[in-house]
């Protein structure tokens, strides 16, 4: 049996650190006006960190005294005496120091090579100081980055970046955040904020930049533009200007008009007042926004959400810059049967989808990728021998894909007798223009028959008529305000 008396032990190392008769190093630590020398003994210092050992080893190889002198000028007094402790004693209390201290330990650490302490203290600030770091992210991320042994709260700093782009625009010390930074945050399709607040804060980080300029933009001479516009140079292109509202527009962009080439503005400008105007190709989309509380959807994206809802209430869409506008998100979109979850069986859509009216399909074309599907304003129903379902309000559509929205295929019925299909063999059926079924027709079996070819809908949503299905799902719409 071993028994390990380290408590004592510990206490006794510390006490060495009050020797003043058999220590044989001195270390200078700080800068003036703060700076203090501490005593200690190499034997222990060599042992415990790799870097002071070099240090040690350099310093007696150039100096024939018996008392090695070295100064390390990157650490305060402060945290040099908690590191002290540490290297002695083996212990760290950190509940009395600001997490500020406690990344300046973390540094001082990580300069003297204590992988240890600094695995302990990343883990630390992680687990028990997240708060602190999320309002005082570019402090944390620049600290981080000093060093690649400090892979931990790199990770943690890039995972929030990723996750929660959002909150680093709303940290304390935003404005201290690095080109590179700010650059990789705005490029981001999926930041969960209005582009008129990222304009807002791109600006305040530009006048940060450049103290001497006032933030009344109306004070600026032309001078004073070409300066801001230089330290926005890599800014400007990733602002999805289009996205605006004309309010937000006329209030937030037009006062900065300077800042933008003029080709841009004047499109820009255009979108507001001409309809038809044809958009440019190069036209960054609106960036994707979270489906929570409007749609459970593993196919689809908000802004296709948003452009079925607008077809099924018929508002004609005039201007073709539409696509980059607010959202028109006035229901929610209950989930009723997904594919990979509930099964690809004629009969498990009759069993979940049948008898419920106002429902919309989203199918994942295998090959491509794309999206194609239809609105049933009526219900599905399990007919043995098959049956038509008669409206003028259904439609069909496709989709490039999840995040390519620009130019969808509308098609609306035209052969209204003939705009829904009903038969137990059948999934979702709008004539054969979108045909889900089973071929052997007794609806137990996964669909093996899928067509898109034109018969009673105005166009074809698809060139290739055959297709094989990835996923697919059923939803029923309800207005938001019932």
């Amino acid at each position: 049996m071993v028994k390990q008396f380290f408590s004592s032990l510990s206490k006794n190392y510390i006490k060495i650190l009050d020797d003043d008769e058999y220590y044989d190093i001195t270390i200078e630590v700080g800068k003036d006006p703060n700076v203090r020398i501490f005593r200690a003994h190499m034997i222990i210092l060599c042992y415990r960190s790799p870097f002071l050992r070099k240090t040690i080893a350099w310093s007696k190889g150039n100096n024939n005294d018996k008392l090695v002198h070295i100064k390390l000028p990157n650490i305060s007094p402060e945290i040099f005496q908690i590191i002290l402790t540490y290297i002695y004693g083996g212990i760290i209390s950190l509940d009395e120091n600001e997490t500020s201290e406690i990344l300046e330990v973390l540094i001082a650490a990580n300069e003297l090579l204590l992988q240890e302490l600094v695995d302990y203290l990343q883990e630390y600030l992680i687990v028990n100081k997240a708060e602190w770091i999320e309002q005082h992210f570019a402090f944390t991320h620049r600290t981080s980055f000093q060093s690649n042994s400090l892979l931990g709260l790199q990770k943690f700093c890039t995972d929030f970046m990723d996750k929660s782009p959002e909150k680093v625009f709303k940290s304390l010390d935003f404005t201290s955040l690095s080109e590179t930074s700010l650059i990789s945050l705005i490029k981001k399709d999926d930041l969960q904020m209005k582009e008129a607040e990222i304009w807002e804060h791109v600006l305040k980080w530009g006048l940060e930049k450049n103290p001497t300029l006032l933030p009344d933009p109306t004070t600026w001479s032309d001078d004073d533009f070409k300066i801001m516009e230089n330290t926005l140079q890599y800014c400007l292109s990733l602002i999805r200007f289009f996205i605006l509202s004309s309010i937000d527009f006329s209030r937030k962009v037009h006062p900065y008009k300077k800042l933008l080439k003029q080709r841009l503005y004047e499109e820009l400008l255009g979108s507001y007042l001409v309809s038809d105007i044809e958009p440019s190709n190069n036209i960054l989309l609106p960036r994707y926004r979270n489906i929570d509380g409007i749609i459970d959807s593993n196919i689809v994206s908000l802004n296709i959400v948003s452009l079925v809802s607008r077809w099924i209430d018929k508002i004609d869409i005039k201007n073709k810059f539409a696509y980059t506008r607010e959202l028109y998100l006035p229901y929610e979109f209950k989930l009723l049967l997904r594919g990979t979850r509930n099964g690809f069986t004629p009969k498990k859509f009759h069993e979940l989808c049948d008898d419920i009216p106002h429902t919309v399909t989203f199918i994942k074309i295998k090959e491509t990728g794309e999206i194609i599907g239809g609105y049933n304003p009526l219900i599905w129903k399990s007919h043995s021998s098959g049956q038509w379902g008669k409206t003028k309000d259904s439609f069909i559509y496709s989709f490039k894909s999840k995040n390519e929205f620009k130019d969808p295929i509308l098609s609306h019925v035209k052969v209204v007798n003939n705009a829904l299909y009903y038969h137990s063999g059948y999934g979702p059926t709008f004539d054969n223009d979108l045909l889900l079924y089973e071929k052997e027709k007794i609806g137990l079996k996964d669909y093996d028959g899928h067509s898109c070819k034109l018969d009673s809908y105005e166009k074809k949503i698809r060139t290739t008529e055959k297709f094989s299905i990835d996923d697919y799902e059923v939803f029923q719409i309800v207005n938001k305000e019932d």
